[in-house]
């Protein structure tokens, strides 16, 4: 009896929460080992239906680096990036494109509907849906041509919202074209972003294999909540370092385009989705305004 009484309470707990966002849509950032393990998988694609079931309105942008690798390495191709950007040329754009859209999107799609889902597979390519340019690498002070990476210049959402509001859940590949008709690979990360922002989203989420943002590189603890002065000092003095300023700037940058949280949490905790949302404490970092 008891254990029925503490999952009864542990509704209750969420109760508050499912009340205000209800109608809210949601960016999800679907990357990590989430991606790699099967029960983790699992987990994931749950969580993310009961959001639709309960009125949410989830948004699933995904990567795809390792499956591209090991694609690019079953045709003999190298993989090489220059500062964490993949150098792609037309052949490795070709495979990304098919490993991205044939493959991880299809697959994705397929365990949400397994779960009970209505999902629906797209990329930047469809409507337009994510127009953009090329991108350099900068290196030295100096551009650096790598290639078939992109650089979001306009986001077209209406195919998004159509979907959302639906009852569809969209899966979005980061594949977008340039005014030419040219696909490009853009950086997951950057893409759920703009989303979020193009979107007007309550939240955009991002699955990470980090617990969150720490008080420094070597400590335990995690900050549950941190606004953008905090980050910004926690930069300067050295105590966000190394793939963690990316992710809070890309953070910073949805926060002052419009969407009110951003949440770096660990993907390797079964149900994170669930428990960040819709518990008091939370699993990770919020960042906010």
């Amino acid at each position: 009896m008891q254990e029925l009484i503490n999952k009864a309470s542990t509704l209750i707990e969420a109760l508050p929460y499912i009340q205000k966002f209800n109608g809210k849509t949601v960016v999800i950032k679907y990357g990590g080992n989430a991606m790699v393990s099967d029960k983790l998988k699992n987990k994931v694609m749950e969580d993310i239906t009961l959001f639709k079931y309960i009125g949410i309105h989830p948004i699933l942008v995904h990567g795809g680096g390792p499956d591209i690798s090991g694609a690019l390495s079953r045709f003999g191709i190298k993989s090489e990036f220059i500062n964490g950007l993949r150098v792609t040329d037309e052949e490795t754009m070709r495979i990304a494109q098919m490993v991205l859209i044939g493959k991880t999107n299809k697959e994705i799609v397929s365990l949400l509907n397994q779960k009970g889902g209505k999902a629906i597979g797209i990329s930047g390519i469809d409507d337009s849906l994510m127009e953009c340019e090329k991108q350099y690498a900068e290196v030295d002070g100096n551009n650096v041509d790598i290639g078939f990476v992109g650089k979001i210049t306009n986001i077209n959402s209406n195919v998004v919202k159509f979907l959302s509001n639906d009852d569809y859940i969209p899966v979005v590949a980061p594949i977008g074209t340039d005014k030419d008709g040219n696909s490009y690979n853009i950086n997951a990360d950057t893409v759920a972003g703009a989303l979020a922002v193009a979107l007007k989203a309550e939240k955009l989420i991002l699955l990470t294999d980090t617990p969150g943002i720490k008080s420094s590189p070597d400590a335990d603890d995690i900050i549950y909540e941190i606004n953008q002065k905090e980050i910004y000092d926690m930069i300067e003095n050295e105590k966000i370092v190394g793939g963690m300023i990316p992710k809070v700037k890309g953070g910073l940058e949805a926060i002052r385009g419009g969407v009110n949280s951003v949440h770096i949490i660990d993907g390797r905790i079964p149900h994170c989705l669930l428990l960040e949302i819709f518990t008091d404490k939370g699993i990770g970092t919020m960042i906010t305004r």
